[in-house]
């Protein structure tokens, strides 16, 4: 029986909805509780009807430890001057980064960690067209694809690839999906859709390798 289970394409699909966030006026210590009842390391900060104002990480709180007891001298003030700023936050919107590195639900998931390696940030806010809050997505979400069962991508792979690319091989395309890698055998007319194949076997989400051994038929 074949597998009707869509790949999770975009944002949306593997977002955590339930979003916890904090507003401006959010005291320091409120924020560090936040973050610690919840085992996360940024949250957005939000104004008015949700909207993503910034986000505060652990690394906008340190500055607070790393300067408790120093007299920083003139250098260090003027080339750190913005972590000293936040060495003397007390606000939420004194400590937060702005303007927030979001993302869109519909961006797909190689968007969203292209955003998060360029930005080096862990979590990102889900927003809609107004910049209202709906969710968060983390390295974690992302390579949740990544779990999804054999069964499943041999099916997707079939039912999306292998069926539309080649509906009158030579001999039957075999699909075999090991631990994400997946191998398809068989013996196929036209031999330019074999890299085609391949490179879409490659994009479906889940797959972590393909070793393809599709042939062309003689004559």
């Amino acid at each position: 029986m074949t597998s009707t289970t869509s790949s999770p394409h975009r944002v949306g699909d593997v977002m955590t909805r339930a979003a916890v966030a904090v507003g401006r006026g959010a005291p320091f210590r409120d924020v560090v509780e936040h973050m610690n009842q919840w085992q996360v390391s940024a949250l957005p900060v939000l104004e008015g009807d949700g909207r993503v104002v910034g986000v505060v990480s652990e690394a906008d709180l340190l500055p607070k430890e790393e300067f408790r007891d120093s007299d920083p001298d003139r250098f260090t003030q003027r080339s750190r001057l913005t972590d000293l700023a936040k060495a003397g936050a007390v606000t939420a919107g004194e400590l937060m980064s702005t303007p927030a590195v979001t993302v869109h639900a519909d961006a797909t998931l190689a968007e969203a960690a292209r955003i998060m390696a360029l930005r080096h940030v862990k979590r990102l806010p889900v927003v809609n067209a107004e910049g209202v809050l709906e969710g968060v997505v983390s390295r974690g979400d992302l390579l949740k694809v990544f779990l999804r069962p054999d069964d499943d991508l041999a099916d997707e792979i079939r039912r999306d690839i292998v069926d539309p690319l080649f509906p009158a091989p030579v001999e039957p395309v075999h699909i075999a999906v090991s631990d994400g890698v997946a191998t398809l055998t068989g013996r196929v007319r036209d031999a330019t859709r074999i890299p085609l194949a391949t490179r879409l076997t490659r994009g479906v989400e889940g797959v972590v390798g393909v070793d393809c051994r599709l042939t062309v038929a003689d004559g």
